[in-house]
């Protein structure tokens, strides 16, 4: 037995973030071997912004034992395939990021070559025509994958859900199995004069509360890291300008679509987030281009339905902490930093960083070559997305200042290298810590319509009727099995629904 493992840990700030931490410990390290407290104050509301997720979210809810069906009904939730872009590039221009592939490789070849060479040879069918998301999410049809056969099974699926009723959820899941809540403000935090760790924290009603290990949940205030150890910000605002939003909720519609739109405006994008009980939207913008006036005025007019109150304006810097973990603190969900919601990467952050914490779990001696690892991993991950992002900005062909700005910013060594390969030879160069695949980068490569020069020469060792059969039949499998699942108003009604406030 290890005399030195952790004995207490105190999770400061709630939210999604402190919640999700706050499950995730008592899933690893349950009380009472290891005392877990979590400190908010309902004086302070969440931002809630973050409502999208990818796939991996599934994979967080299993390891934590929460059943899908009560997780959706308890967050008005609904299911998402993936993201449809509205006038990135150019005005009219459309195109999808789905949660599946473009189907098997064909004699060890990447499908996407093979769609290159029915497109320069005149075929008018757009790549997502052989994604199985995207052909069920066109349709506004959902069933998860383990429903169907399994030669119909090319995707996974996300979620849309309310962040705030989420957090609550969790609260009550993490209670459960002895998560001790602590209500109040923390109004000052003390270091060991030697070592300069966080030894405790003082709250507003004198109380101090100690711990080992503190995870810093504290949103963009950083608390901990930043108020307390002093780590300064990695400003990649010359990278990703923008930096407000506008968000308001609209009353929901009946067709309940299974994914989330981006729709590219004059200095930014407008998000739409379906849910059960309300849609959510969001206009982010740069405030160089757009005044706070028009991009709430730009929001409204962008609705399908009508609103639910008045916008409310979110100020933001895109980047991170120099260091994600200093001494025993670590920087989770907004406290570590922030990327724009394109591609509803937040809740991924936090999850990532939750599971990369549990793999290097610190004893008392805090080991430092486990944090450098954690923070030279992290980091790694959050440069990979950043570059994901800019990609959806750099080959803008759109005329406004705010577009054209964008165009003509540097772009990271990392991303160049990605385009200049793919546009050569239609390849995907993938780093490690890639949070975004081959099928995610060929979808916004190709939505923006950068062809490589060429495709795969060994493409040209199979007939072309074999080539274009093969094609076809994926193509046709697809479309009938999307026809097959029900609406997904239907599927959440016979299995999720929400109960009525």
């Amino acid at each position: 037995m290890n005399q030195a493992a952790l004995r207490k840990i105190v999770i400061v700030g709630g939210g999604s973030a402190g919640w999700m931490a706050a499950a995730t410990f008592a899933r690893f390290l349950p009380p009472p071997a290891c005392e877990i407290v979590l400190i908010e104050s309902d004086e302070i509301g969440i931002i809630g912004v973050g409502e999208g997720t990818v796939p991996l979210m599934t994979h967080f809810n299993g390891l934590l034992g929460i059943d899908e069906r009560d997780f959706v009904a308890a967050t008005n939730g609904s299911f998402k395939l993936g993201v449809e872009f509205r006038d990135w590039g150019e005005v009219g221009n459309s195109h999808f990021n789905g949660f599946g592939d473009y189907g098997d490789t064909i004699e060890g070849i990447s499908p996407h070559h093979h769609w290159l060479k029915l497109h320069r040879m005149g075929d008018p069918r757009p790549i997502e025509d052989w994604s199985m998301p995207y052909a069920a999410a066109r349709r506004g049809r959902f069933a998860p994958a383990e429903t169907l056969p399994a030669e119909d099974a090319f995707f996974k699926h996300a979620y849309h859900f309310d962040a705030g009723l989420y957090a609550r959820f969790l609260r009550t899941h993490s209670e459960a199995r002895g998560v001790r809540r602590r209500e109040g403000r923390i109004t000052g935090v003390n270091l060991d004069p030697e070592t300069g760790f966080v030894q405790s924290v003082t709250m507003a009603d004198g109380e101090t509360i100690d711990g080992d290990f503190f995870i810093d949940c504290s949103g963009f205030v950083g608390l901990l890291i930043d108020k307390a150890l002093g780590i300064g910000f990695r400003d990649w605002s010359s990278l990703l300008p923008c930096d407000r939003a506008v968000a308001v909720g609209s009353e929901p519609v009946e067709h309940l679509t299974p994914f989330t739109r981006s729709t590219a405006k004059t200095a930014g994008w407008q998000w739409r987030i379906p849910l059960q009980h309300r849609t959510g939207n969001g206009h982010v913008y740069c405030s160089d281009f757009m005044s706070d006036d028009e991009a709430a005025a730009t929001l409204l007019d962008g609705l399908d339905a009508p609103a639910l109150g008045e916008p409310r304006l979110l100020r933001f810097k895109t980047g991170h902490r120099q260091r994600f973990w200093e001494k025993n603190v670590v920087a989770v969900g907004l406290a570590a930093g922030f990327m724009e919601p394109l591609e509803s990467t937040s809740i991924q952050l936090i999850q990532t960083a939750l599971a990369r914490v549990i793999e290097l779990l610190p004893d008392r001696r805090f080991d430092p070559v486990m944090i450098e690892e954690y923070n030279r991993v992290t980091q790694a991950e959050w440069e990979r997305i950043r570059d994901f992002l800019i990609l959806h900005y750099c080959p803008t062909r759109r005329p406004e200042p705010f577009w054209r700005h964008c165009a003509q910013l540097p772009i990271p060594d990392t991303l160049a290298y990605k385009i200049a390969v793919f546009e050569s030879c239609g390849r995907v160069a993938l780093f490690s810590e890639e949070s975004y695949q081959e099928p995610s980068w060929v979808a916004i490569f190709l939505g923006n319509n950068m062809l490589p020069r060429r495709y795969d020469p060994l493409v040209d060792r199979l007939p072309l009727e074999h080539l274009q059969g093969g094609m076809n039949q994926r193509a046709n499998a697809i479309a009938r099995a999307a026809e097959r699942m029900p609406e997904q108003r239907a599927f959440i009604a016979s299995c999720c629904a929400a109960q009525a406030a």
